[in-house]
C-alpha cells in the first residue's frame, strides 16, 4: 500500500486531522507529515518524476461567431513527452480543454452544447453516495455547461440541476451584456463537477468590445495576436501509465469523496510544466486558475537572479482595472481571473523565466504532507524584438477607453452567511461542506430583491480558504477583517446541519478590515476568503427590465436531470473548491 501499511496510514490519517484541527494562529508551529516524511508523505499518492520543460506551450485554437457549436467528447491526451496519452474529455475538437471562445459585447450569441462522450475517464473515482447520484453516473456522464462570469438568463446559465447525458443536447442563449473581461467555461454537473473539470472539461471565453477589440489597432495600446495568451492553470497528480489521478490521498477509499487534494505537478493549458519562445517586448497574459483546490501565490522568477519579476495586472474576473496594477505577484483562489502585462524586453536574450508558485497548501492537505507544488512554465527570451507598445497608467476613463468602474453604491442590506465544515472530530469520516449549515436541497434559500444593493458579510468558521462565486452577478470587494471565531461559536452555538445558521458578526469582529489587495479592485464574481474572517463583498442585484429577461423566471429540466422533468428558479452560489461545491457546499438563491 505505498510502502506503508494499511495500520500506519490510518494512524498518521488521525495524526493529520489533529494537526488540522489546531487553530491557524497557533504560536506553536503546526507539524505535519512532511515533517516526518521529508516531501513524499506515504499518505499521498505521487507523480513519478517527470523532467521539466520537455513540451512547448500549446496554443489554444479560438472560435468565434454568433452561433457556436461545442461538444464535449472522450478523447486520449498525452500531459507529457514521457508520458502515454491517457484517457481524457474534451471540448470540440480537443481531446483535452477547449477552444478559446471569442465573443463581443452587445452582441448576442448562442452556444449549441452536445455531450458526445463514451463513459468517464474517472469512472472508479464517481462517489455514488453524493446528492443524486447513481451507478448509471459513472458511464452515462451527466454534464452541465456553465459559462463562469456571465450575465445570462436562468435556463441559460448552465444550472447544476439542468443535465445534459451522452446523445443529448442544448443551446444556451447569451445577451452579450458582459464588458470585454477574461471570462472561462466549465462542466458544472450536481456532484460531477470536480471529475468532469479534472476530466477536461474547462475553457476560456474572451469578451471583445470596441476598446478591448482584440485588434493590433485597439485603442487601449493592448498587445495583441501572438502575443495575447490565455493560460489554464490546473495542478495534478499523474499515473505511470499516462493517466490521470484524481486522488491524492491513499486514506480515502477509491470511489469516495476526499474533500480536495494538492497536485505535485504543474498543468498550463494540458501540458505538464511546459515552455515557450517570447520575443523581446510586451505580452498580454490571461490567466484563470482552473484547479479544483489549490490557492496559488503566483510569481515570476529567473535562474540568474533571485529577483522576481515586476509585472502589471490590468484586470481581473470582471474586466479591466482603471489603472494598472505593477506588483511581484498574485494570489490566486480557484476560478478567479487576472488580466496580466509582462514585458519581457528588459531582459538579455538567453534568459529563462518561470511562472512559480510559493503558496501553502490548505490546511486539510498540509497536515497529510502535502507541499506547495513549486511551478508552472517557462519563459526562454529570444532575441527578436516583439511587441514594443507602452504600458499606460489608466485603461478606463480616456479617449477611446471604457468609462472608469462606477463609484460604490450605497448599502440598502446587510446579509451574513456562513461557510461551515463541522468537524469530524477524531474520526476518519470526512467532514460535511456547508454554506449557513444547509444542504443544497434545503429550502431556506437567500432571496435578494432585484435592483437590491446589499453588502454581504461571508464568515468563514472553518480552517481553509473558501473561493465564493455568485452566478449571474458582479461584485466589488470592500475587505476582510478577523473575527473571535471560538466567542462567534460559543454565543451562537451551531444547531444540526439543515438549520439555517448565519448568526450576526459585527460584534465579532476583532481586527481592522483589511482592504482588499490593489490587484483585487475592479469588478469580481468570485472572491477567497480566509479562515477565522469576515469577507465584505458589495453585491447590485439587477432588473429585469436592465436585464431584458426576468433572472426569477422558471425554467424545465429534462429527463437528464437527477429528479427526472422539474421546474427550477433562480441561480446558484457556492465554494468553487470543487470537492467542495459537490459534496453540499452549493447553495441556489433567488432575484425576487
Amino acid at each position: 500500500m505505498n510502502e506503508i501499511s494499511r495500520r500506519s496510514a490510518f494512524r498518521l490519517a488521525a495524526f493529520g486531522v489533529v494537526a488540522a484541527a489546531l487553530p491557524a494562529s497557533s504560536a506553536v508551529r503546526r507539524a505535519t507529515a512532511d515533517d516526518i516524511f521529508g516531501g513524499h508523505s506515504p499518505l499521498l499518492f505521487h507523480s513519478p518524476p517527470l523532467q521539466p520543460f520537455r513540451d512547448e506551450l500549446p496554443r489554444l485554437p479560438v472560435v468565434s461567431g454568433t452561433a457556436v457549436e461545442l461538444r464535449a467528447r472522450s478523447g486520449a491526451h498525452s500531459f507529457h513527452a514521457d508520458l502515454a496519452p491517457g484517457p481524457t474529455f474534451g471540448y470540440g475538437d480537443l481531446d483535452y480543454l477547449g477552444p478559446t471562445i471569442e465573443s463581443v459585447q452587445g452582441q448576442p450569441w448562442t452556444l449549441r452544447y452536445s455531450n458526445d462522450t463514451d463513459g468517464n475517464p474517472l469512472a472508479a473515482d464517481v462517489d455514488t453516495s453524493l446528492h443524486g447520484m447513481s451507478e448509471h453516473d459513472r458511464h452515462m456522464t451527466p454534464t452541465s455547461l456553465h459559462l463562469h462570469g456571465a450575465i445570462t438568463q436562468p435556463d441559460s446559465d448552465g444550472h447544476s440541476e439542468m443535465l445534459v447525458r451522452p446523445g443529448e443536447s442544448l443551446t444556451h442563449s447569451f445577451s452579450g451584456l458582459n464588458d470585454a473581461a477574461g471570462l472561462w467555461y466549465h462542466d458544472h454537473a450536481m456532484s460531477m463537477t470536480r471529475i468532469n473539470v479534472y476530466a477536461g472539461l474547462v475553457g476560456v471565453n474572451i469578451v471583445r468590445d470596441q476598446h478591448d477589440s482584440g485588434a493590433a489597432d485597439n485603442s487601449l495600446g493592448l498587445p495583441s495576436g501572438e502575443f495575447e495568451i490565455p493560460l489554464v492553470l490546473q495542478e495534478k497528480i499523474m499515473n505511470p501509465d499516462g493517466s490521470m489521478s484524481i486522488r491524492s490521498n491513499i486514506t480515502v477509499p477509491q470511489g469516495k469523496w476526499e474533500g480536495g487534494g494538492t497536485g505535485d505537478v504543474g498543468v498550463v493549458n494540458g501540458k505538464i510544466w511546459p515552455t515557450m519562445e517570447v520575443a523581446r517586448g510586451l505580452y498580454r497574459l490571461r490567466i484563470v486558475n482552473a484547479g479544483s483546490y489549490s490557492v496559488w501565490n503566483l510569481f515570476m522568477s529567473g535562474q540568474r537572479s533571485a529577483q522576481r519579476l515586476q509585472f502589471w495586472v490590468i484586470g481581473n474576473d470582471g474586466g479591466l482595472l482603471d489603472a494598472p496594477v505593477r506588483t511581484d505577484s498574485v494570489r490566486l483562489a480557484p476560478a478567479e481571473r487576472i488580466d496580466v502585462l509582462v514585458d519581457f524586453g528588459v531582459l538579455e536574450p538567453g534568459e529563462l523565466i518561470e511562472l512559480r508558485n510559493d503558496e501553502p497548501p490548505p490546511a486539510q492537505a498540509a497536515s497529510l504532507g502535502a507541499i506547495p507544488m513549486p511551478l508552472f512554465c517557462q519563459f526562454r527570451v529570444a532575441s527578436g524584438r516583439g511587441f514594443t507598445g507602452d504600458v499606460m497608467t489608466m485603461y478606463r476613463g480616456g479617449k477611446g477607453q471604457p468609462p472608469l468602474l462606477p463609484a460604490l453604491p450605497q448599502v440598502q442590506v446587510q446579509r451574513t452567511v456562513t461557510v461551515n465544515q463541522p468537524s469530524a472530530g477524531l474520526s476518519l469520516a470526512p467532514p460535511m461542506m456547508t454554506l449557513n449549515n444547509l444542504r443544497y436541497s434545503d429550502p431556506d434559500i437567500e432571496m435578494p430583491a432585484q435592483g437590491a444593493v446589499e453588502q454581504w458579510n461571508i464568515v468563514n468558521t472553518t480552517l481553509e480558504p473558501h473561493p465564493i462565486h455568485l452566478h449571474l452577478v458582479h461584485f466589488r470587494t470592500l475587505g476582510r477583517a478577523p473575527i473571535d471565531l471560538a466567542a462567534y461559536q460559543r454565543d451562537n452555538p451551531r444547531p444540526d446541519v439543515g438549520i439555517k445558521w448565519a448568526p450576526d458578526v459585527e460584534r465579532y469582529v476583532s481586527g481592522p478590515v483589511a482592504p482588499p489587495a490593489p490587484w483585487e479592485a475592479g469588478t469580481k464574481d468570485t472572491v477567497n476568503t480566509y479562515p477565522g474572517t469576515v469577507t465584505r463583498i458589495l453585491v447590485r442585484f439587477p432588473r429585469a427590465d436592465e436585464l431584458g429577461f426576468d433572472p426569477d423566471a422558471t425554467f424545465s429540466v429534462g429527463s437528464g436531470g437527477h429528479h427526472g422533468s422539474a421546474e427550477l428558479q433562480g441561480y446558484m452560489w457556492h465554494c468553487h473548491m470543487l470537492d467542495h461545491e459537490d459534496h453540499e457546499m452549493m447553495l441556489r438563491y433567488r432575484l425576487v
